[in-house]
């Protein structure tokens, strides 16, 4: 009987626990057959907080202190590299701003400055870039600088035009090499019923037009869940 009652304790506590845990607090949450991926970035406390990574071909504006000879503007090159007078060669891809300019300051102080200080503005975004098309005013390329989301893209390409159909907004996504796509409703996440969510860098958004057979569905041949990544045939 006390084993009985130990067994029907445990199943309890493990129904409280899996109830206060709920599928909002898990990673990697099971739904309609299908697992949702991480996200293709996770940045550490000190990346998030500070911002824009660094990538080829952005241009950088870098001033030393009251040594007008090292102040110049650099392109990162495609291999994530810029050229600097006395420093030579170093590497600037996936850096933040104030990483770099750590970096650029350690190797002056190496052998010319006792104590540079140097400052690094990023005149031109060109690596991180969200692709935005469909039923929207201004169809394009955009920058993103820092964290962006759904919204706020959909706002960069002037919004939807009168052709769109709001509650079929795709998000493709290329996550450890595989093609994905997830269906987001507009609508609702205006309304604040769904979440509004963060796009990334490559990734592409597709606004779908009114009274048009849903190309995701197409792709996937079944219907999909809103906000959940799932892979393309």
């Amino acid at each position: 009987m006390l084993r009985k009652f130990a067994v029907i304790a445990l199943i309890g506590a493990t129904a409280v626990l899996a109830a206060a845990c709920g599928p909002a607090r898990m990673s990697g949450v099971q739904t309609g057959g299908q697992m949702a991926p991480p996200d293709p970035v996770r940045m550490d406390p000190v990346t998030a907080a500070t911002g824009y990574l660094i990538g080829p071909m952005d241009q950088l504006d870098i001033n030393v202190f009251q040594v007008p000879d090292l102040t110049r503007t650099v392109q990162v090159d495609a291999a994530g590299q810029i050229i600097l007078p006395l420093i030579g060669p170093l590497n600037a891809a996936g850096k933040t701003v104030p990483q770099l300019q750590e970096d650029v300051a350690a190797a002056l102080r190496v052998k010319y400055l006792q104590s540079p200080e140097v400052t690094i503005y990023i005149s031109q975004y060109a690596s991180q870039r969200v692709t935005v098309d469909g039923s929207v005013t201004a169809p394009g390329v955009y920058a993103l600088q820092g964290r962006t989301t759904l919204i706020q893209v959909i706002a960069m390409a002037k919004g939807t035009n009168p052709i769109a159909n709001e509650r079929r907004i795709i998000i493709y996504r290329t996550i450890n090499n595989q093609k994905m796509g997830a269906l987001y409703d507009l609508t609702a996440i205006r309304a604040g019923t769904l979440e509004d969510p963060e796009v990334y860098a490559r990734d592409v958004v597709v606004v779908e037009r009114s009274g048009m057979k849903s190309a995701f569905q197409d792709l996937r041949g079944v219907m999909p869940v809103f906000g959940m990544f799932t892979p393309l045939m």
